[in-house]
């Protein structure tokens, strides 16, 4: 036993040395390596096919063999008539496009392209802090601008807590490229869109949230830490120099002054007016001064002061729009080198660790 317990010793003390220089290798050569711009592929899932195929799976496992023949002809009978449907729209938009600009072409209107249903585009967008997922998004809107057309519609299904003004500004401005194009857009809410991730659904031209959704936080929130008076007690010295009289306002090593948190304050403020600003213009009839208090809204309640404009899950809605519409979900992946990927193993590890203790540590208050 004392053997065994040395050696236990041994291979957690050898383990740990191993991931220590893991995280260092892998901090030095994402410092080093980190390109200008992420390499990727756009993956493209078409979603009526996999609600088909799910359909067809369930079909041929709940029904007799007889029954499974008889819908086999009619899926083979309905790929058909889909096949010589799309053959006609792609012969009469190749015929159109042939026309000079501005003649008329009777063959087109007599297919009835023009009252084709349009296409519904998905994109995903899962926000932390620093809204780290804007790379995927602007690369995932430009591929959709160069084929959508007004008559399609652009689903973004948000879910995101909030975080630095300056990364979700920019993520909300490239929903803003969908809307001046003219397309639809549609924003659904899950779970949460609160803060910088309402920023960003107020931009769409109507907002879905599941019954439980969060939304609003319409507000604006910042926190120093500071620790002069533990360096004063040690003797250290912090010596600030800057030029400009608001360079710096408050400070986490130099003592602060009540102008400098005055000062804060009113950045603060302009922030929270430039917020404001930015919902009211995308959503006119709602009563900004009921909502950018910085309060959150559940389902219903979200709906009653105009914070969103159905309640539907996402799921739900895409269903929906499957019935008379293509639907295709698009998202950007970026190819990470072996080491990259450890490490993101290692870091979501760690992660889903760390709130599995904060989920047990805070179960008494839970529904």
């Amino acid at each position: 036993m004392e053997f065994l317990f040395e050696y236990l010793g041994f291979l957690a003390r050898a383990v740990t040395i191993v991931i220590a220089l893991m995280l260092v290798l892998g901090f030095v050569f994402s410092r080093r390596a980190a390109p200008a711009q992420a390499e990727g592929t756009l993956v493209v899932k078409h979603l009526n096919r996999e609600l088909d195929d799910i359909k067809s799976a369930l079909e041929d496992a709940v029904v007799s063999p007889e029954e499974q023949e008889v819908m086999a002809k009619q899926r083979a009978a309905a790929e058909k008539k889909e096949r010589k449907s799309n053959a006609r729209a792609a012969k009469a938009a190749a015929k159109k496009a042939g026309k000079k600009a501005g003649s008329k072409s009777t063959e087109v209107e007599e297919t009835g392209e023009d009252d084709a249903p349009g296409r519904v585009y998905v994109l995903n967008f899962y926000g932390d802090v620093a809204a780290s997922a804007v790379d995927q998004l602007r690369q995932e809107v430009t591929s959709v601008l160069t084929v959508a057309k007004p008559t399609d519609e652009v689903v973004v299904k948000l879910e995101s807590g909030g975080g630095m003004v300056h990364s979700y500004g920019l993520a909300a401005s490239q929903l803003q490229r969908i809307r001046e194009k003219g397309i639809p857009l549609t924003a659904t809410i899950d779970k949460v869109a609160a803060s910088g991730g309402y920023m960003m659904a107020a931009v769409a031209d109507k907002i879905l949230a599941a019954p439980f959704a969060v939304v609003g936080s319409i507000g604006v929130v910042a926190q120093v830490p500071n620790v002069h008076r533990l360096l004063k007690k040690h003797d250290v010295d912090v010596e600030l120099i800057t030029a400009g009289e608001h360079k710096r306002t408050l400070t986490t090593l130099g003592e602060n002054t009540d102008e400098a948190r005055e000062k804060f304050t009113e950045q603060l403020e302009e922030i929270h007016q430039l917020f404001q600003e930015h919902v009211v213009a995308h959503r006119q009839n709602l009563d900004i001064k009921q909502v950018a208090t910085g309060e959150s809204w559940y389902g219903q309640r979200a709906i009653d002061v105009n914070l969103v404009d159905r309640l539907i899950t996402s799921d739900s809605y895409l269903i929906e729009r499957t019935a008379d519409c293509e639907v295709y979900q698009l998202s950007w992946e970026v190819q990470k080198k072996p080491l990259e990927r450890l490490m993101s193993g290692f870091s979501s590890a760690w992660r889903g660790g760390l709130q599995g203790v904060l989920n047990w540590a805070q179960r008494s208050s839970q529904i």
